[in-house]
């Protein structure tokens, strides 16, 4: 048994140090402490991965990672941080902030984001659609 198999379950076979649909530095606000840490931040097939350097290979291990179907909002947060290029991911149990290096990049990566909310969120609904007017 090795120790890798219980981490690696939520990264789902996900290459994430090939290839991402975005990669970059972001600002990320720390869960407990409070404090703002610059971490690389890679999206690749739904899931947001986080990283203390932005050199990301096959052996890195991810700080954090966030399956983006379970995202609910991503929208602008400059008004609720007082702070410019922020931005805030919302699930239904919790809100987390960044902050991009430029507006470019904020909305780069909102667009990004929303884009990936869509399409595996979509996935998810759609097997539970039980559409009664189909069913003669």
């Amino acid at each position: 048994m090795g120790g890798t198999q219980t981490s690696s379950s939520d990264y789902d076979g996900v290459e994430f140090w090939s290839v991402p649909e975005r990669g970059g530095w972001l600002t990320k606000q720390g869960e407990y402490i409070k404090t703002w840490r610059r971490r690389w931040f890679v999206l690749k097939q739904g899931k947001l991965f986080w990283f203390k350097e932005s050199t990301v290979t096959r052996g890195s291990k991810p700080r954090g990672v966030i399956p983006v179907a379970t995202c609910l909002t991503v929208k602008g947060a400059e008004d609720v941080l007082n702070k410019q290029f922020a931005f805030e991911l919302s699930t239904r149990s919790e809100t987390m902030y960044f902050i991009a290096d430029s507006e470019k990049e904020k909305e780069d990566w909102i667009n990004s984001i929303g884009r990936s909310i869509v399409q595996h969120s979509r996935s998810v609904t759609d097997s539970e659609i039980v559409d009664y007017d189909s069913k003669q």
